[in-house]
């Protein structure tokens, strides 16, 4: 009976974990910072991750069907607890073979054939996505390049578009962070936009070869400016009404 009883609490356990994991779509996360001399990233979630999420990181290009090989794959996972929209994430040296995360953590996938785990400061198109495993991804759900969404990795077949929820950095970019707004937004959504505007986004390419590997990205929040209900906003203005005409009257 005892061992019936460990079976069946360890088959909840994994039920339990397998319904806390979480189907994101397409723009729900979006790059906020690219960095090839520390190999690190960072991305924002436009909307609360549960608990047990993993999503795929990949460099190797999407030809349209499938990904080639030679470069890496990695995953992140959100951890024991829900993480609030609006939160930026910290992907830490994402070549080396123990990487770290701000929140949750972060693995090497061992995939055959794929030994270059860096980041270039050239033609370099990292995939964010969710899916069977590594190589199979489902949804894709950000992507961000130095490069050419062409050249250097396909968004066909990916519902990625560049400018809305993929960046084209400058070409030959080592290190760019996004630096637009992330307060005042009525609203998560509304920061989309922003984020994918590269008018928005500063760092460095080309010439000069400075070192950005102890540059630590700007990991605030994105927050929301609270929206009066119509019925709040209609209750102030009858209150400002009020003491308006009140007013008129101390003066007659």
């Amino acid at each position: 009976m005892k061992k019936q009883l460990s079976i069946l609490s360890a088959a909840v356990l994994s039920l339990s974990l397998s319904a806390s994991a979480q189907a994101l779509t397409t723009g729900d996360i979006a790059f906020t910072s690219f960095n090839a001399d520390e190999d690190g990233l960072a991305f924002v979630t436009f909307t609360d991750i549960a608990a047990n999420t993993s999503i795929y990181f990949a460099d190797n290009e999407w030809d349209g069907s499938a990904f080639n090989t030679g470069e890496s794959y990695s995953m992140w996972n959100s951890g024991a607890s829900t993480i609030a929209a609006g939160t930026v994430i910290r992907l830490i040296a994402y070549d080396i073979a123990t990487p770290s995360a701000s929140l949750g953590s972060l693995a090497r996938v061992s995939v055959a054939s794929n030994t270059n785990w860096g980041i270039s400061n050239s033609g370099e198109t990292i995939y964010a996505y969710q899916g069977a495993s590594a190589t199979t991804p489902t949804s894709f759900l950000a992507a961000i390049t130095n490069g050419t969404f062409t050249a250097n990795g396909s968004l066909t077949n990916t519902g990625l578009t560049d400018g809305v929820n993929a960046i084209t950095l400058p070409s030959s970019s080592d290190y760019y962070e996004y630096n637009g707004l992330r307060s005042g937004e009525p609203t998560l959504t509304a920061y989309k936009d922003d984020v994918a505007n590269i008018a928005n986004w500063t760092g460095h390419n080309g010439s000069g070869n400075p070192d950005f590997s102890a540059t630590i990205p700007n990991i605030t929040a994105f927050t929301v400016t609270a929206v009066p209900e119509p019925e709040t906003s209609a209750l102030l203005l009858a209150g400002l009404g009020l003491v308006s005409f009140m007013a008129r009257r101390r003066k007659v």
